[in-house]
């Protein structure tokens, strides 16, 4: 008996630690952007090669979208609420716009 219950303790400090792993294996962004206020907040963010960043719309009603400035690599629809999310496979630095709103700028840097 004393033997089950010391393996049962032992099985669930194992479970306990494989649970605290430094791989998550969620889908959370790595980082993200507020659209309000006629800004993106903040206006540059810095992450990992395969990394994702998500941009959550909410601006009291006024469209805007995210369209990367030079080729258009990411481009979300005009929204007035909800997110957009984008995974960055390649390393550099990513300028970004809203359309409607040309002053509203704003940059994801990507590591190797």
């Amino acid at each position: 008996m004393k033997k089950i219950l010391v393996l049962a303790i032992a099985l669930v400090a194992l479970l306990g630690l494989t649970a605290c792993g430094s791989d998550s294996g969620s889908d959370a962004p790595a980082a993200t952007v507020r659209v309000e206020n006629m800004s993106y907040n903040p206006a540059s963010v810095t992450i990992k090669k395969g990394e994702t960043v998500e941009w959550i719309f909410d601006d009291n009603g006024l469209p805007h979208d995210v369209v990367e400035t030079a080729d258009e690599t990411f481009r979300s629809e005009l929204l007035t609420e909800g997110s957009y999310s984008y995974t960055f496979e390649e390393a550099g630095t990513f300028d970004y716009h809203c359309t409607p709103h040309p002053m509203m700028l704003g940059t994801v840097v990507v590591e190797e």
